[in-house]
């Protein structure tokens, strides 16, 4: 593959020495830039380019050691969360494809919580602390709100129960939770429900969110472009007739009366211009 310009040769896949090291040697890895990452991606989706997979995943240790930290209040080695961001960093660069125009960081991001979250719930254990959709909000959020890792007042309470749409009794019994000994988060015998379903949000995974990208472009910039290619009078039919705000969309009758036609005529170049818009929208997003 094509060396980069700002990229060592022979570059290491760990540093040496303890976990400040591994974090000093993370930071010194070069950012790529756009078409790097793209040429990079392309190299790994169509020649399955390991040596080029491995500068993606490099160039992007640093977002892991970032994300990792926030996860340091549960008492686990920073090592083994940066270990397990590491995976789902690799799964992100598996599955990654430039040619949706996101980048990889955006992408990336999902994967790497996905894989800590998990490791946090198989090795922090704490009993019956999510059995609730505001317990398991207070989980993750409790800790990052609190000015002080172990007292909780009452002003305080209140003010986390409001900022996060909670009860403050809820805030209240989160704390004790999370202040306690070690009690298990796990399903007990019997019991259908487990962390994990929570912890994966099926409604906004990386592919929904690069396919609502597409649509919400396909929403804007492929409509404006749609009606570009009508002729003036048509885009002024269909801006009126049904891109006008609430209340102030036109009728046939009153098109009919601006362009001194029948609305029947109105109605017929609405029809085409509709139909003309369609085949054109079904061209541009087949380019997205």
């Amino acid at each position: 593959m094509k060396k980069l310009d700002n990229f060592p040769a022979n570059l290491p896949v760990v540093s040496t020495g303890g976990i400040e090291a591994y974090i000093s040697f993370v930071n010194t890895i070069p950012l790529l830039t756009d078409k790097e990452e793209y040429d990079l991606a392309e190299q790994w989706r169509n020649d399955e380019d390991v040596e080029a997979a491995r500068y993606l995943v490099l160039s992007h240790l640093r977002l892991v050691v970032s994300i990792a930290r926030g996860y340091m209040g549960y008492g686990l080695p920073l090592a083994d969360i940066i270990q397990e961001g590491t995976i789902g960093l690799m799964k992100a660069v598996k599955r990654f494809d430039a040619r949706r125009n996101v980048r990889l960081v955006t992408f990336a991001i999902h994967w790497i919580r996905a894989e800590i979250n998990e490791y946090v719930i198989k090795n922090w254990r704490i009993v019956r602390t999510v059995t609730t959709k505001n317990q398991r909000k207070l989980f993750f959020n409790l800790r990052s709100h609190k000015e002080d890792m172990g007292n909780l007042s009452e002003t305080e309470a209140n003010k986390i129960a409001k900022e996060l749409n909670v009860t403050r009794n809820d805030v209240v019994d989160m704390n004790m939770r999370l202040t306690g000994g070690d009690v298990s988060i796990l399903p007990e015998s019997g019991e259908g429900f487990a962390p994990v379903d929570w912890l994966r949000d099926e409604d906004h995974t990386p592919e929904m969110m690069i396919e609502k990208k597409s649509q919400d472009k396909l929403h804007t910039d492929g409509i404006e472009t749609a009606l570009s290619e009508l002729d003036e009078r048509s885009q002024d039919i269909i801006r009126s007739r049904w891109l006008s705000e609430a209340g102030n969309e036109l009728t046939l009758s009153e098109l009919a009366a601006k362009y001194s036609v029948s609305a029947e005529r109105i109605r017929q170049i609405e029809v085409k211009a509709m139909e003309k818009m369609k085949q054109y929208l079904s061209n541009y997003q087949s380019l997205l």
